[in-house]
């Protein structure tokens, strides 16, 4: 008769059942290979548990306040600046500023009243400070947000 695979079977021995710990004094019971005594034997203590030194995470710095998700971030320019790339005065507009390289296409932009104006400039851009709107009239020009 030929070996087949369905002869084929474990050497005796081979097979155990698994040792069910901690089910009884009969089997592997008392102690349940956890040793004697301590926090270890008798709870699993967590993994980050660094043995009452105080933890990571409450060691760290906090993060104070907050970043709203909503701000503008705004590019600025300055009137003096305003004064130097338009000496002649007329009418200026983003597309314009971005012509001369004051500022980038990407981002709204916003004019300070920072020095002094003294030709007429038509500005319209997308916001103004009050100081900058009180200036550019001032100095007999016009201010549009966009």
């Amino acid at each position: 008769m030929a070996l087949k695979v369905h002869h084929l079977r474990p050497a005796p021995g081979a097979k155990t059942a698994k040792t069910r710990v901690g089910r009884g004094e009969g089997s592997k019971g008392k102690t349940a290979g956890r040793g004697t005594k301590g926090s270890k034997a008798r709870n699993n203590i967590p993994e980050n548990f660094e043995g009452g030194q105080m933890p990571l995470h409450m060691r760290l710095p906090k993060l104070k306040g907050f970043k709203s998700r909503n701000r503008v971030e705004f590019q600025v320019v300055n009137l003096d600046k305003l004064g130097q790339l338009f000496p002649d005065g007329g009418e200026v507009g983003v597309a314009d500023l971005v012509a001369k390289g004051a500022v980038r296409d990407s981002l709204p932009v916003k004019v300070l009243g920072d020095g002094e104006l003294t030709v007429a400039l038509q500005v319209s851009v997308h916001k103004f400070s009050k100081s900058a709107k009180e200036k550019i009239a001032a100095a007999g020009g016009s201010t549009t947000e966009v």
